[in-house]
């Protein structure tokens, strides 16, 4: 099986692992070297999460409400 690089991967993909890797090292079976590669791969995989949160957080931030209240478009983060 072919890793996927982490910088590819959604959010959902990513949480899916990690919880993955999170199981494996709780379970505490596997050897040493396999568990630093696990633990690094683990810590690549909870950045990446929490870009993509602040990513999405940011467009939700970037969102104008219209005169009623309701969402009318978004403005350019960069503003």
């Amino acid at each position: 099986m072919t890793e996927v690089p982490v910088n590819e991967m959604s959010f959902e993909d990513a949480i899916r692992e990690l919880e993955q890797v999170v199981g494996k090292l709780e379970r505490g079976d596997v050897a040493l070297e396999e568990s630093i590669s696990l633990y690094e791969r683990g810590a690549a995989l909870k950045k990446r999460c929490e870009t993509k949160l602040k990513e999405a957080e940011e467009k939700v931030a970037k969102i104008t409400l219209g005169e009623d209240g309701q969402p009318s478009g978004t403005v350019p983060l960069d503003d």
